[in-house]
């Protein structure tokens, strides 16, 4: 078991969280349940998930983890776009949250790359939407 508090990734992630829910304080109150929420849930994910493997056996399950955790940055990357086009956060705003996440994203593949999960993807029991 790791201690998840000494990953600069998990650092990283939790700050973005705290950044994200600041930034979506201002969305429209019909998105509290829509796209408010989702950003939401997925940046609280990334750190979530890292503590989570963190917390497990051995280095394989953190990385399952961590392979989730990416796509929950993949997703918080799009939703930030999202909400930029329209326009629920401003352009600078947007770029400045979606920096962040790239850099979690790096950081991510570092530890993936370490940890022997490189371009694995998290298996799932849902099939995919673009097959």
């Amino acid at each position: 078991m790791k201690d998840f508090r000494k990953l600069m990734v998990w650092e990283k992630s939790h700050a973005l969280a705290i950044e994200v829910y600041r930034a979506t304080a201002g969305f429209p109150r019909g998105e509290v349940f829509g796209l408010t929420a989702q950003i939401r849930r997925a940046c609280v994910s990334i750190p979530s998930n890292l503590a989570e493997g963190c917390g497990r056996r051995s280095d394989a399950e953190l990385g399952r983890f961590g392979v989730i955790a990416m796509g929950s940055a993949s997703e918080l990357e799009y939703q930030l776009l999202l909400a930029r086009d329209l326009k629920y956060l401003d352009a600078p705003q947007a770029e400045a949250l979606s920096g962040r996440v790239v850099e979690v994203k790096r950081m991510l593949a570092g530890l993936l790359s370490r940890l022997g999960m490189a371009g694995r993807r998290p298996s799932s029991t849902r099939p995919s939407a673009d097959r």
